[in-house]
């Protein structure tokens, strides 16, 4: 009997040691993962709202660490030399979305790619310009916007392709 509680207790310790290792790799902090956007594991709760902005939106992570949530967004390239600054700045809208859902601001967020992860500090500067942004898309009304780019591998990936009228159909293939 007590080799069976010994062999247990070091199973269970080789599996939160597997656990932490896959976190890790991930470039999730250590922390309790609280919502899980990227896979179909289990339903994801509501998106996350803010009634003042009129903004909601779904974080692929949120991890809780010491009190805080921290949203954590995965990109799936490389990284680049730094985070572009549209994925900054949906980061910090998570980060504000946070903040209202939760009450308790984070202080920062994380932009994770295949190889490498930012931690993005959620400061004042920050904030302002995703408030100027937002202002800016406002005052525009709802028009629409032309697509800003020629690549058809990016517009096969986008979430807006089958409604879109400016999409890059595929080439016929060559005979």
């Amino acid at each position: 009997m007590p080799y069976l509680v010994a062999f247990l207790i070091l199973f269970g310790l080789i599996l939160v040691w597997l656990a932490q290792r896959r976190l890790s790799a991930l470039g999730l902090p250590q922390g309790r993962v609280v919502s899980l956007d990227t896979l179909d594991l289990r339903p994801t709760g509501q998106p996350l709202y803010d009634p003042v902005l009129s903004l909601t939106g779904r974080p692929d992570y949120l991890v809780e660490r010491n009190g805080s949530v921290i949203p954590v967004e995965v990109k799936s390239g490389r990284s680049p030399a730094r985070p572009w600054p549209g994925q900054v700045l949906q980061l910090a809208a998570y980060c504000r979305l946070v903040h209202v859902s939760t009450g308790s601001r984070p202080a920062y967020g994380i932009l994770k790619y295949a190889d490498r992860a930012f931690a993005v500090d959620y400061d004042e500067n920050l904030e302002n310009s995703l408030m100027d942004v937002l202002s800016e898309m406002q005052r525009s009304g709802g028009v629409e916007m032309d697509r800003s780019h020629d690549s058809p591998a990016r517009c096969r990936g986008c979430g807006f392709r089958e409604r879109c009228d400016q999409r890059l159909d595929e080439p016929a293939p060559a005979v």
